[in-house]
């Protein structure tokens, strides 16, 4: 039984907010339904990063002499952590990065560190450790007689394998140490010469990586193409997402390095193996490809666990439609035990579905044929980044559209209000809530629009009044099967609760500091519960029924 010290926001039903005819950048929907933050992200062709208000006006921003190379997180201390793109002549794939920034709120950078070289590269994210370090995805070359030797059928041309290096940055001195290092290289399979290397079966070694599985990119060199990185500080593991295999892996992190080459040693035993991997079982010869349900995918990441679908795993499946153009962002809900170890049955790892999917009513309606992302936020919303277009846009738990933004800037800069929105691609949007511990000691302001031109007026929050009123107060357990409790410093006076579609189907007037509400009667979906207390105070939050 978990409780949570939630802010609520008096609210004033409003509407939307007052957009210009001529509407092509910037803010089109905000609506109370929205999480309240601020929204980072880095166009593409740009050295600029922007953070902006929920109603589209610029808060901060920090300039690089590199663009993105691709992704930018705001830390706790009010440091921009940002990779940057240093025009690798070798590595220039979608994606190539090099560089490793942090820059100060003042826009000076106080530490950098570069891996990027003829043998090898950083590139597309990158992931903020607890203890200060840095995980990077580096591109690692082999030459085409490492490739053959190593079982590779197509010979005679360089391959691009994967690692994962930890770096420890020296923030006094500057640069860093390499403290941690994961090669994909070490965990191979083929299965065509038995005199080469890593020969062996691949239906029954999961666990490895099948060389010679290719999966019709054009640039045969970039063999797998990692395209995201996150961790999970319980597990003390990683998941990667491997864009050619239209797979997501999972590795341990509790390895030493050394452990890491082989296949034994930490705290899972399997060293550097595969301890978990989903999205297209034709990778290690099991499954056809009406089992594979991710295609091209980016941004992997484990929701955090008090989150609505904590624990569980978010994806922005690309090309979901393979044979016709649309994207979805799913969620799955990974076959694993108490201790950590996925469950394997001995076909294809599981689950069979997704928990959780968002796409368009009209599925063309919503494409990002590459890059992009979707993170799950405090309130249930998903916040997604339609990349290509340079599209934000956030939805609520049923898929509705509660706030919107178009990227307004491109290699040139800003977009005049008016004026197409071309080139103004971004990786990733990320959304931190107002009371984020980076903004602590800073002054944030609206500045005004980030695009010339624009004339509609916003009403931020939507009408939401700013006085906060904290009290603690419970609702639990969200999701919830048969019951809800409700605790509050104060009496409840009266709790009503209204379905989807607005209907007042319960209400109650307790009087009373704590109340169960019996829900077994309620079916699947997400419901408005307005709850008003003896001081007069009223109080509005989404609960979601899944039995």
């Amino acid at each position: 039984m978990k409780k949570f010290k939630i802010i609520f926001l008096t609210t004033i039903l409003l509407g939307n907010s007052y957009l210009s005819a001529q509407q092509t950048v910037g803010l089109f929907l905000n609506t109370a339904d929205s999480f309240n933050g601020y929204t980072l992200f880095a166009p593409l062709a740009n050295k600029t990063t922007y953070l902006i208000d929920n109603c589209g006006e610029k808060i901060h921003s920090w300039t690089s002499s590199y663009r993105p190379g691709n992704s930018v997180y705001l830390l706790e201390g009010g440091t921009l952590l940002r990779t940057g793109n240093t025009t690798n002549t070798t590595f220039n794939a979608g994606g190539s990065g090099g560089i490793i920034e942090m820059i100060d709120w003042n826009g000076d950078v106080n530490w950098d560190y570069t891996i990027s070289s003829s043998i090898e590269c950083q590139h597309h994210d990158i992931e903020y450790l607890p203890n200060g370090n840095i995980l990077a995805i580096v591109w690692d070359s082999k030459t085409a007689e490492e490739a053959t030797q190593a079982g590779r059928t197509t010979s005679g041309t360089t391959l691009w394998s994967e690692k994962v290096v930890e770096i420890q940055p020296d923030l006094v001195n500057g640069g860093g140490t390499i403290v941690w290092e994961w090669k994909a290289w070490d965990h191979l399979v083929q299965d065509v010469n038995i005199n080469l290397d890593n020969y062996g079966t691949i239906s029954t070694s999961p666990e490895l990586i099948n060389i010679n599985f290719y999966s019709g990119n054009p640039n045969i060199e970039d063999w797998l193409h990692i395209n995201a990185i996150a961790y999970n500080e319980e597990l003390d593991q990683i998941i990667l997402s491997n864009h050619n295999f239209s797979e997501l892996w999972v590795i341990d992190h509790s390895t030493t390095t050394s452990e890491a080459t082989g296949h034994t040693g930490g705290i899972y035993d399997k060293g550097g193996d595969l301890l978990y991997r989903w999205g297209n079982p034709q990778t290690y010869d099991q499954g056809n490809s009406g089992d594979q349900l991710l295609f091209k995918q980016h941004d992997s990441y484990w929701i955090e666990d008090s989150f609505i679908d904590g624990g569980m795993i978010m994806v922005f499946n690309n090309q979901a439609g393979n044979t016709v153009d649309y994207s979805a962002v799913n969620i799955i809900d990974p076959p694993i035990d108490s201790d950590g170890n996925y469950i394997y049955s001995g076909s294809s790892y599981g689950p069979s579905d997704f928990h959780w999917t968002y796409q368009a009513a009209v599925p063309t309606d919503f494409y990002a044929e590459n890059i992009s992302g979707a993170r799950r936020l405090p309130n249930g919303n998903t916040l997604i980044c339609e990349g290509p277009s340079g599209k934000f846009f956030e939805v609520d738990y049923t898929g509705n559209i509660v706030w919107e933004y178009v990227n307004p800037v491109n290699n040139s800069g800003p977009i005049t209000q008016g004026f197409s929105a071309v080139q103004n691609s971004v990786f990733r949007c990320i959304r931190y809530a107002t009371d984020y511990p980076g903004f602590d000691g800073h002054t944030l302001t609206q500045q005004g629009y980030i695009e010339p031109g624009s004339t509609f007026t916003c009403d931020l929050f939507n009408g939401v009044i700013e006085e906060k009123i904290e009290l603690e107060i419970a609702i639990y357990p969200n999701p919830a099967q048969n019951k809800i409790v409700i605790t509050s410093d104060n009496k409840l006076k009266t709790i009503s609760i209204y379905n989807a579609v607005g209907e007042k189907i319960l209400e109650q007037s307790p009087n009373t500091k704590e109340v169960t509400i019996n829900t077994e009667q309620l079916s699947n979906g997400i419901y408005l519960i307005n709850i008003t207390t003896s001081k007069g105070e009223f109080f509005s939050n989404k609960v979601i029924i899944a039995k």
